[in-house]
């Protein structure tokens, strides 16, 4: 199996302004999109079962981040 290695530090802080609130918001949304692709290639490399499963998480991540981002528009005023 290849190797899939991705570390990051996630210790994001907390956001002390509108301004700072919307650009975490939106490089977490983008940081899960990455996460979602990196699965998806793990997912090809596993057993069928596995891969359905981590095929599903993928699918509720991506139903998770289309709130994130619907949130965003509303605090942008769009």
């Amino acid at each position: 199996m290849e190797n899939h290695n991705h570390s990051h530090e996630h210790s994001h802080g907390n956001a002390s302004s509108p301004e700072e609130t919307l650009a975490l918001l939106e490089y977490m949304a983008e940081h899960n999109r990455h996460h979602a692709e990196e699965l998806k290639k793990i997912a090809l490399l596993s057993e069928p079962r596995a891969a359905a499963l981590i095929d599903e998480a993928v699918e509720l991540m991506a139903a998770g981040n289309d709130k994130l981002c619907e949130a965003l528009k509303i605090m942008k005023g769009e």
